[in-house]
């Protein structure tokens, strides 16, 4: 079983969405990590076609939206965890590592703020009552 789904939703990333597929391939591969990459597309420039030759698995739906484009990709996710993050390259994939470690002891969701004057994202804890990790299976 695939542990963990990384969605991409993307709308015209052809400059990002390349970094972000080699980032999260460079976790799974340093990490031990059986993991699939997902890509929501909704892109009439050339993203789908650089992910597809990167090996992310492609949704293509055609909607506008990022809610949309999330659960679209979600539908395909087949991992035991699902991390989220935008093709921009605005998320530091190489933390994943990080987040499975605090998942592996069922800690609280962890939430990504990103700030419009800064183009890191900090994780902070927020609690989420009845939330909890679980297994498709």
């Amino acid at each position: 079983m695939v542990e963990v789904s990384v969605v991409l939703p993307c709308r015209n990333e052809e400059k990002a969405v390349g970094v972000c597929i080699k980032k999260i391939k460079r976790v799974f591969k340093e990490n031990k990590v059986d993991g699939e990459i997902i890509v929501s597309d909704s892109s009439s420039d050339k993203s789908r076609e650089i992910a597809r030759k990167l090996g992310a698995r492609i949704v293509h739906h055609g909607k506008k939206g990022y809610g949309i484009a999330y659960l679209e990709g979600f539908k395909a996710a087949k991992g035991k965890y699902i991390i989220m993050g935008d093709a921009d390259n605005t998320y530091d994939f190489l933390e994943i590592p990080r987040f499975l470690k605090e998942i592996d002891v069922g800690k609280e969701l962890k939430q990504p703020i990103k700030f419009a004057y800064d183009t890191k994202s900090i994780v902070a804890p927020i609690k989420v009552k009845n939330f909890r990790f679980t297994s498709k299976t």
